[in-house]
């Protein structure tokens, strides 16, 4: 069985090597579906959605929400934001496109709930409300 919390927050990015638009600094509203997986639990739910609040939840809000999200790789905005520490930057190691943030966050979200029996099974973020890239894990 499965449930999915839904979740929202908003960042900046550029994809580093775009060959169009997305090369350029911007913004989107994410919304990120975390669906999670397990045996029904004696009240009849897989997971209780605001624990996936709370933990998935709390940590977008601490990192990625309102933040600059930069690829390490990309020397030009490191360099900008280097001459800006109280700038709120989450430094990737992969470049921010929707496909490598869902896959982070499909990590990131079971990491956050090892401690329970559920798992995460994918990650959908939407970049907007037409496109979105689906993280599933095997």
């Amino acid at each position: 069985m499965t449930c999915t919390r839904r979740l929202t927050f908003c960042a900046g990015h550029r994809v580093l090597g775009h060959e169009s638009k997305c090369a350029h600094p911007h913004g989107h509203n994410y919304v990120a579906e975390i669906t999670a997986e397990a045996a029904l639990d004696s009240i009849g739910r897989v997971i209780d959605f605001g624990v996936i609040k709370a933990t998935v939840g709390a940590w977008l809000d601490e990192y990625w929400d309102h933040a600059f999200l930069v690829y390490e790789a990309d020397r030009d905005l490191m360099k900008v934001f280097d001459g800006h520490p109280d700038w709120h930057v989450a430094t990737l190691d992969v470049n921010p496109t929707a496909e490598n943030l869902a896959d982070l966050l499909l990590s990131v979200s079971n990491d956050l709930l090892k401690s329970s029996d559920v798992r995460v099974v994918r990650v959908r973020l939407h970049e907007t409300e037409n496109c979105y890239a689906d993280a599933v894990q095997n």
